[in-house]
């Protein structure tokens, strides 16, 4: 035998020139799997953003209750007279027929309970009396307000029986606290409470 006849091949198969299709099956399955993994990577990211935000609307909404709470404190410190006419900022007697939270202007005409409750919040108030005239007492004959009315008959805790005893004879309007918390990532969060 000569040296000729040895070769790495197997003897019998075919020379061929390698064209490099799987090179190319391969950067194109390559390809398809990273924009899926983008894909997902996206996807996620817009779901924790999403959980997030909800997280930050549902924080302002909670933390609103310190202005509610603000409200009724500065309500009970008033005096019957004090609240028949208008207290700005914060304060209307009448129940305003064209408020709406949403363009109102907050900072100028709301009374501030903090500037940052210590998650980023900035919560502010007003309150309306439920009258539709401002600067009238509750009883004045051209006023209407909402009010609580206990000049019939009922029940007291620990005393005669329901419908045995009269209540005094006192008729108190209500009041609307509007409450607007704004926080972070511009969330803003708008609740309001009746109390009498």
């Amino acid at each position: 035998m000569t040296k000729s006849n040895f070769s790495s091949r197997h003897p019998g198969a075919p020379l061929r020139e390698q064209r490099g299709v799987v090179l190319f099956i391969a950067l194109v399955v390559l390809v398809a799997m990273t924009l899926a993994g983008l894909a997902m990577f996206r996807q996620v990211g817009t779901g924790v953003t999403i959980a997030g935000n909800l997280a930050f609307k549902a924080n302002a909404t909670s933390v609103a209750d310190m202005g509610v709470e603000a409200g009724r404190a500065w309500l009970t410190a008033q005096g019957g007279t004090t609240l028949q006419t208008d207290l700005v900022p914060g304060y209307y007697s009448s129940w305003q027929v064209a408020f709406n939270p949403a363009t109102f202007d907050w900072t100028n005409n709301a009374r501030l309970v903090t500037a940052d409750d210590g998650t980023g919040n900035e919560i502010r108030y007003i309150v309306h009396r439920m009258c539709r005239n401002g600067g009238l007492t509750v009883n004045d004959p051209n006023q209407q307000c909402v009010t609580i009315g206990t000049a019939a008959a009922g029940g007291s805790r620990s005393g005669a029986g329901y419908g045995g005893q009269s209540l005094s004879n006192t008729t108190q309007p209500f009041y609307r606290v509007t409450v607007r918390s704004a926080g972070p990532r511009n969330t803003v969060s708008y609740v309001q409470a009746i109390m009498y």
